[in-house]
């Protein structure tokens, strides 16, 4: 019987043990110093995902679980940043920010600069911009955030002047004082229809985002006939919602993307399509 008890009691003290050291491994994996904390990014396909794909190992190493939500045009992003379906998002610029916050009462905030898209001018028929013919058609996005941008490179180009004094980054068509050819201008467009439209040849020429032209296989460096210069003040920024501005997640993703190994891949991958910014 004393056999059968001490048998019983050390059975009883290893099954407790074993429990005790089963919940300390699980408070070890779930609490803690090794949390892992998740981060939902709404990002681009082009290069936005796949700057954030290159980082998803570094913030790894930092505890941050980075999952990737990718979005096909410049609405929802935002709308679901406002409803928390994520954390943050990476594709627009201030200025854009900026006319979307005032067209829909967003609390947004910018958490960091990562880089600039040059946008560019491309063209079917014509090596530049001089080239385009007298009453010749230049087809655009119908953001109202990019007409000031897409009028600041055709001035640069040469092809249009604008007021003097004007703001450039609000500058519209209505703000176009010399057009010496008689430029048509179509500022009609979505912005992801624009690659398809430069296919199927229409207009002249057409203005196009980096990060559509990079989807749909051109370079914005080797194929388009003008393109921003890196003084471009369109840096793309990973945005927040404010209250969420100073959370260490969101500083660290954005320590993670600024870092010289991020910059060096984007500067190596896009080759002067995509150019990395740093604050």
């Amino acid at each position: 019987m004393k056999k059968l008890l001490s048998l019983l009691f050390a059975l009883t003290l290893l099954l407790a043990l074993a429990a005790c050291g089963t919940s300390s491994k699980e408070k070890d994996s779930s609490s803690g110093d090794g949390d892992t904390k998740k981060l939902v990014i709404g990002a681009s396909n082009v290069p936005h995902a796949e700057i954030l794909e290159k980082a998803k190992p570094i913030l790894a190493e930092k505890g941050i679980d980075l999952k990737i939500e990718v979005f096909q045009d410049y609405i929802l992003p935002n709308k679901a940043l406002e409803s928390k379906e994520l954390d943050a998002n990476y594709f627009q610029h201030i200025p854009y920010l900026d006319n979307q916050i005032k067209e829909n009462g967003y609390d947004f905030v910018s958490a960091g600069a990562i880089h600039i898209e040059p946008m560019a001018v491309y063209s079917k028929n014509y090596k530049s911009l001089d080239e385009l013919p007298d009453g010749g058609t230049v087809i655009f996005s119908n953001s109202v955030a990019e007409q000031g941008r897409v009028l600041s490179l055709l001035e640069k180009g040469g092809l249009i002047k604008l007021k003097d004094g004007v703001d450039k980054v609000s500058a519209t068509v209505a703000d176009i004082a010399e057009n010496p050819k008689n430029i048509k201008f179509q500022p009609d467009y979505e912005p992801s229809l624009l690659p398809q439209i430069f296919n199927n040849n229409e207009g002249d020429a057409v203005v196009i985002n980096a990060n559509y032209a990079l989807d749909a296989g051109l370079n914005p460096v080797e194929d388009s006939i003008e393109i921003e210069g890196s003084e471009s003040p369109y840096a793309n920024i990973i945005t927040v919602r404010k209250e969420d501005e100073k959370k260490e997640e969101i500083k660290t993703l954005v320590e993670v993307l600024q870092s010289k190994e991020i910059q060096d891949f984007i500067n190596e991958e896009y080759k002067g399509a995509v150019i990395p910014v740093s604050e």
